[in-house]
């Protein structure tokens, strides 16, 4: 039976309240459970993305959150500016927690710093980290746990809790309230002091060093999103929009399609238009990474986030608001950053089971030792050390701050992943397809060769015969026009269907097109203009010939132009490992002759749009893992049917829209960065990955069997999240490798 998909709206929430990855996992599982809900909650980005069916109300959505222990709030259209009240907030916690920890820690270190009533100066110091400092953990554990769960904060509250309580009871009756009592540190648990063992130093030290973790992963995770909120900053505030002739200061939020406003020099361009007046250098690098200016005169589209560097513009608004390139880019990224990979999925069916497995295992750790004949604060401690150390904060973060920094440092590049599972894929490409015109060429035709007759010069030639040419629509013609220097005015002018033109240029009368058309006109090509044509032809060039007043003046070749960066695109797949093929629907010479050009020796050539699609199930029928790379709307099947779709941002609305990768400008070298830099995300991650599980693998054992101190143990267990959160931001340093 054939299952039907059902239409779905997707909503995007801010979730308050998350401390873990298993807080994540917990709002998540509360919101599949809704009828026609699927949830997907990332940890990093604090948001949830849900599909619900039409008109599924936003308060359900809320109101099972709230249900779970948690806040949401649906995110705005516009995004509020981060202020980062939540990196101060734990910075304050962490600076008052370590002012305070420090004398305790130092005074139960140091024997002879142990004055008379040295250890009820640490309960007073320590009441507060614990109660005060130390509150967000307690909190959480406590909402978890009267909604039936656990998290990793329920571990750091019961270690916390246990080693303060076990401490306040040896002060007030097992003897370690005795004035002048001492005690020895060491990197491991002693056994030796009975119920005058004092935990103090393990209670703000595990705080401390944990909220230290807080702190540098909020900070992490702030500058993580930092691409995608200069993203957003890029666009204009306000615009002068011409209204009645008269230019008026606007919201840019108030500019209409179909409105004109002017851009001076050195502003913003508001949204993305057409010029209507006026000529400038546009520098696109803020949005595309492009640094060479771009010339713009009337008829040119340009972008909103771009600067005028010089003239005035006068711009008709073709896009607004959500529906321009910038808005586009964002929420591009913004999809890609809080989606989530398949092995983030992994790692958070892992934290799901790890927390009720880890009490079990303190419970058992806390049994044996007793059962063994340990004294009670051995076992406590040890107990207290497994839960501290157990602490799979790192799993958590592992797969969302890779992504989130990954996805970023594209979009600075220039490059757009619409979703996190695009980067597994690249991971098995082995094949890249590229279509030629707007993709390997620059899919205009430009003059490449001129070859005039004897006694004539290239001077002479191109002025005549881009001055007929000017009054032609033709792009042989609009290309021949463009190629010369200055043309002079054309009268008379004729076009021969499917042969050329002719017109009166400075009284001679010019012939331009087929040689049949100048043979009708009674001049012949000398043998080597003959030769010349054949040559070019012979290439893949469009050849015309052109003469006046009865004699030859010249041939001209016209082709469609590779891009300068394209075999240097190619020599960085190859340099990855990777297959390229040129797929076009142009004849096999052209193709050949193209593809020689930049290194590409397997050519599929002379097929249909739809025949693009049956070439890309071919490849992959043989065993190749096939990206696609293409621009235009004949593109798109294609690039929907591969692996891995990646579509040049020059191109159309429609082969964007089918692939995986978006190309921000049309520089074929960005594939190969696009694809080195999702498979160094996707390592990163793997990296991160291992390292969490090496950690809880290792730590586990070693504090069950007590050769692990609980504060030694909270110092580790926050440094492991630190590491994972910085061996992420490594990936802001990701530059482009020449081949």
């Amino acid at each position: 039976m054939t299952t039907v998909e059902r239409p779905t709206e997707r909503v995007e929430l801010a979730i308050g309240g998350m401390t873990c990855a298993a807080c994540a996992g917990r709002v998540e599982r509360k919101l599949n459970k809704l009828d026609g809900v699927r949830a997907s909650v990332n940890f990093a980005t604090e948001r949830a993305t849900v599909e619900v069916p039409p008109g599924f109300p936003t308060t359900a959505l809320v109101d099972a959150v709230s249900g779970a222990g948690y806040e949401a709030s649906p995110v705005p259209d516009e995004p509020e500016e981060d202020t980062g009240a939540n990196v101060d907030d734990a910075r304050l916690r962490f600076l008052l927690s370590a002012g305070l920890s420090a004398p305790v820690i130092a005074v139960s270190m140091v024997p002879a710093w142990q004055f008379p009533t040295w250890q009820w100066t640490a309960l007073a110091l320590s009441y507060v980290v614990v109660l005060v400092c130390a509150w967000p953990f307690h909190r959480s554990a406590a909402v978890n746990l009267r909604h039936g769960g656990a998290t990793m904060d329920t571990l750091v509250s019961m270690g916390v809790g246990v080693a303060f309580l076990w401490s306040v009871y040896a002060l007030l009756w097992g003897g370690a309230g005795v004035p002048g009592m001492t005690h020895e540190f060491s990197l491991f648990p002693a056994d030796d002091h009975g119920r005058a063992d004092i935990y103090f130093e393990v209670a703000v030290g595990v705080t401390t060093f944990l909220l230290l973790g807080r702190w540098l992963e909020a900070r992490s995770k702030r500058r993580a999103g930092s691409a995608l909120r200069a993203l957003l900053a890029l666009g204009a505030k306000d615009v002068a929009v011409l209204r009645d002739g008269v230019e008026v200061r606007v919201p840019v939020g108030d500019l209409r399609v179909g409105e004109l406003f002017v851009v001076r020099p050195g502003e913003k361009v508001a949204t993305d238009g057409v010029v209507e007046e006026g000529s400038s250098a546009v520098d696109r690098s803020l949005v595309t990474g492009e640094s060479v200016p771009d010339e713009v005169g009337p008829g040119a589209a340009v972008v909103g986030g771009t600067v005028n560097t010089s003239g005035r513009l006068v711009v008709r608004a073709s896009r607004v608001g959500g529906d321009t390139q910038l808005a586009q880019m964002a929420r591009l990224v913004e999809q890609a950053q809080t989606g989530k990979a398949q092995v983030q999925r992994l790692a958070d069916r892992i934290s799901a089971v790890f927390v009720p497995v880890v009490l079990g295992i303190a419970v058992l750790t806390l049994a044996g030792w007793l059962v063994a004949g340990a004294s009670a604060d051995g076992a406590v401690t040890a107990a207290v050390a497994v839960l501290v150390i157990a602490c799979p904060c790192a799993l958590g973060l592992a797969t969302p701050t890779a992504l989130l920094v990954g996805t970023g440092r594209g979009a600075q590049l220039g490059i757009l992943v619409k979703g996190p599972e695009v980067l597994e894929s690249t991971r098995r490409v082995t094949t890249v397809v590229l279509d030629k015109t707007g993709t390997i060429t620059t899919g205009q035709m430009s003059v490449v060769d001129v070859v005039p007759a004897p006694g004539v010069t290239t001077e002479r030639l191109l002025h005549l015969a881009g001055a007929v040419e000017s009054a032609s629509e033709h792009p042989v013609a609009r290309a021949i026009a463009a190629g010369a220097a200055s043309s002079g005015q054309v009268v008379d002018f004729r076009n021969a269907e499917g042969l050329g033109v002719t017109g009166v240029v400075d009284g001679a009368v010019v012939v331009v097109g087929r040689p049949r058309l100048l043979a009708q006109h009674g001049i012949e090509l000398p043998a080597e203009l003959v030769s010349a044509m054949a040559g070019a032809e012979a290439n893949g060039r469009t050849v015309v010939a052109a003469g006046a007043d009865g004699a030859a003046l010249g041939v001209i070749s016209v082709a469609d132009t590779v891009k300068p960066t394209s075999a240097e695109a190619i020599a960085r797949l190859r340099a990855l490992g990777l297959r390229p093929v040129l797929l076009t629907g142009d004849n096999e010479r052209v193709a050949r002759a193209i593809a020689a050009e930049v290194g590409i020796t397997d050519v599929i050539a002379e097929v249909l749009p739809a025949e693009k699609v049956a070439a890309v199930e071919r490849l992959r029928a043989e065993g190749a893992v096939v990206a696609m790379v293409g621009d235009g709307v004949n593109d798109a099947p294609a690039l929907a049917a591969a692996d891995l779709g990646l579509a040049m941002g020059t191109g159309t609305d429609a082969a964007i829209e089918a692939s995986d990768l978006t190309i921000v400008r049309g520089d074929p070298r960005l594939v190969a960065d696009a694809i080195a830099l999702s498979r160094r995300t996707l390592a990163t991650i793997k990296g991160n990955l291992f390292w969490a599980f090496a950690y809880n693998v290792a730590g586990i054992p070693l504090a069950a069997l007590g050769l692990l101190n609980p504060m030694i143990a909270g110092a580790a267990m926050a440094l492991s999240s630190v590491f994972v959160v910085a061996n992420s931001l490594r990936l802001r340093r990701f530059r482009p490798t020449a081949a």
